[in-house]
């Protein structure tokens, strides 16, 4: 018709399943159809309790597509989620999770995409970015501190990130060493889902090298904080503290009104105002740095 503004190109998605030193990394990788050629590649990181289906990361992975770039979104191995599934369903994964495991889960993805071992026809491997929400974001910041990738990544972009994996009440510490468990209940589905005493382990064992303010100092690659004003899980003095203690390059954006997840339920019913700015400045921040 007359007028009409172009449908944007449909994209590709690939499942991919890459096996680690922990187990097997379910993942999808998305990229412009037509074409097949190396592209800037954005590694995309859930939260706690997230999937990578959850909400508004298949959306964000689209938009991104449309920009012309490949994207990577994965289950974290301590998700204990497969691809469609609805519910945790290793719950044995889920208990065992440990943020140092979510670094290195992550580690092995981003080898995987520079060795050319996963995607090599699609990604360039000199023009990597990491996105994270959340307990995410603290991953793929602490990750960007850490060399190799210090050195190799273009651009990072964190959603809501926590500023510090200590997160637990003392009350709560001492019911949890007690029991040798912490089980929490999944708001959205009800789920009753264990988090063993491992995860407390790890913070004792490896306490200086989960220390996030000390890689926001470290990390080099530009990076874009955006933090709702309103965020009741992750406080925005979190992002506060993350541009206190991070070295330059860095912005923060604050969404006014955003809460922890700017707004968006999952299904995904549409995007909100304060997701529309998030993805405006995410795509504005990687164009700048990634692809430049």
């Amino acid at each position: 018709m007359s007028g009409a503004e172009p449908s944007p190109p449909p994209s590709i998605a690939r499942s991919f399943q890459l096996e680690t030193p922990r187990g097997t990394l379910h993942g999808i990788l998305q990229y412009p159809s037509g074409i097949v050629r190396q592209r800037p590649t954005v590694v995309v990181c859930h939260g706690f309790k997230g999937f990578m289906e959850w909400g508004f990361f298949p959306p964000l992975a689209e938009l991104l597509v449309q920009r012309g770039w490949t994207v990577a979104r994965f289950n974290f191995i301590g998700s204990g989620m497969a691809p469609g599934d609805a519910l945790v369903t290793d719950l044995e994964a889920f208990r065992r999770a440990t943020f140092s495991g979510d670094a290195e889960d992550l580690q092995c993805l981003l080898e995987a995409l520079h060795g050319g071992q996963l995607g090599a026809d699609v990604v360039r491997p000199d023009r990597l970015a990491l996105v994270g929400h959340s307990r995410g974001g603290g991953a793929a910041l602490l990750v960007s501190s850490l060399s190799p990738w210090q050195e190799r990544l273009r651009a990072l972009v964190t959603w809501a990130a926590v500023a510090t994996f200590e997160r637990f009440p003392s009350p709560l510490l001492e019911q949890w060493r007690r029991d040798g468990e912490l089980v929490i209940e999944n708001a959205r589905t009800g789920q009753r889902l264990p988090i063993g005493i491992e995860v407390l382990n790890d913070l004792r064992a490896n306490a200086e090298a989960l220390d996030l303010s000390a890689a926001a100092a470290r990390r080099r690659a530009p990076w874009l904080i955006v933090h709702g004003s309103d965020d009741p899980t992750v406080p925005l003095a979190e992002g506060q503290a993350h541009v206190q203690n991070g070295a330059e390059v860095r912005q923060l954006v604050v969404v006014e009104g955003g809460d922890h997840t700017l707004g968006a339920k999952h299904p995904f019913a549409g995007p909100t105002p304060q997701l529309t700015q998030v993805l405006n400045a995410t795509q504005t921040w990687l164009r700048r740095y990634l692809t430049e």
